[in-house]
């Protein structure tokens, strides 16, 4: 069959790409098959299938149906989980709530209290020169021969060797006495009168004591309330040295009258010692008024080597005393003595010996030591 030579050739075949007819079968060169194309002047008749119903929703009524799907679902889910178990129930955790702290005002500081301790007085040291004795430091330190002496263990006669490294205690402080209240002017008026209690011996009349104490009876009866001059044995009185008068009713002022303070020692100092070349010991102290016709200084001196059965008491108006050689040590050693101050007022005489009775009218004086060496004789003392 020929070809029409009017038809173009505007057909490729698939296989080999030659040009072909658009009518033509097959390929004229590889003998393909050629499909068929349909005819242009036909148009294919479309074919309609079934349609479905379109439906129409509003956005909200979109949106309500969605939830309720979700619902749903969601709760079928829990159901079907809760059935086999699947489920487990979360432990709730506590939850930290911020709770608004309150800023504490600020408070005042209190002042802190703090203690100090008073200091410890620290001894002082002290090298032993020539010539030094216990006596002359402790004067030199204001201290006391027996402190020295408890401070470094030494003996009852204070021994001491030149280069001696010494312990010297420092003096005790006087603890301040507290404030008293202010008395009235009669209060004033009595203590500052310097008054005795005295004892009324047998055979003694108000007058008699009033002459022996230079005190008006009317003064005396007046500070003991007597309605009376009468007195008895034992009676207590007290005799105002404040209203002595002298001869001619003319007051004056009054010296100091018992009880009269502690004399104070002065010479020799305490600790010292005395050689066979001083054949004399002169002890010396300070007054403490113009004593009266029956009053006195007794001087009280002990041996303390020899053992306090040693002593020796003497009354003397004088404020030095000179002790006797017939009281020196025996032996050629050096002894220790011991030696105070107290005064004294005479009452009467003692009734077996004949001799003055002293009691005490005052405070006694500190003791003192010193050390005294012996000549070798056999002097005895008293």
């Amino acid at each position: 069959m020929s070809e029409n030579p009017q038809t173009p050739f505007t057909d490729l075949c698939p296989t080999c790409g030659t040009r072909v007819r658009p009518d033509a079968a097959r390929c004229p060169v590889c003998g393909s098959e050629l499909k068929k194309k349909r005819s242009p002047d036909r148009p294919a008749k479309p074919v309609h299938g079934a349609r479905m119903p379109e439906v129409t929703l509003s956005l909200p009524i979109a949106m309500i149906l969605l939830i309720l799907v979700l619902v749903g679902g969601g709760a079928g889910v829990y159901f079907a989980l809760s059935a086999t178990g699947g489920i487990v129930e979360p432990t709730p955790e506590a939850t930290a709530t911020n709770t608004p702290t309150a800023s504490p005002s600020p408070t005042p500081a209190t002042p802190t209290v703090t203690l100090t301790s008073m200091p410890t007085a620290t001894p002082l040291t002290h090298i032993v020169r020539e010539d030094d004795t216990c006596g002359l430091i402790a004067a030199l330190y204001s201290s006391s021969v027996q402190a020295i002496i408890q401070a470094n263990t030494l003996d009852a006669n204070c021994s001491l060797y030149i280069d001696m490294e010494l312990k010297v205690p420092p003096p005790t402080p006087t603890a301040t006495a507290l404030a008293s209240p202010t008395p009235n002017a009669t209060e004033m008026a009595i203590a500052s009168c310097q008054t005795e209690d005295y004892i009324v011996k047998a055979d003694e009349t108000l007058n008699l004591i009033a002459s022996v104490k230079e005190v008006p009876a009317a003064a005396i009866k007046e500070w003991n309330g007597l309605a009376s001059d009468n007195v008895y044995e034992g009676q207590m009185l007290i005799i105002p040295y404040c209203e002595r008068q002298v001869v001619g009713g003319a007051t004056v002022t009054p010296s100091p009258a018992p009880p009269y303070p502690a004399p104070e020692l002065l010479l020799p100092l305490d600790g010292s010692a005395f050689t066979l070349a001083e054949d004399t010991v002169s002890l010396q102290w300070s007054s403490v008024g113009t004593l009266r016709e029956n009053e006195a200084y007794q001087v009280t001196i002990t041996d303390i080597t020899a053992g306090d059965d040693r002593n020796l008491v003497a009354q003397v108006t004088d404020t030095k005393y000179i002790i006797p050689e017939t009281f020196r040590p025996a032996e050629n050693l050096p002894h220790v003595f011991r030696w105070s101050v107290v005064p004294v007022v005479r009452r009467g005489v003692e009734e077996d010996t004949g001799n003055p009775n002293w009691e005490v009218a005052g405070t006694s004086s500190v003791s003192w030591v010193f050390t005294w060496s012996g000549t070798g004789a056999g002097q005895t003392g008293e």
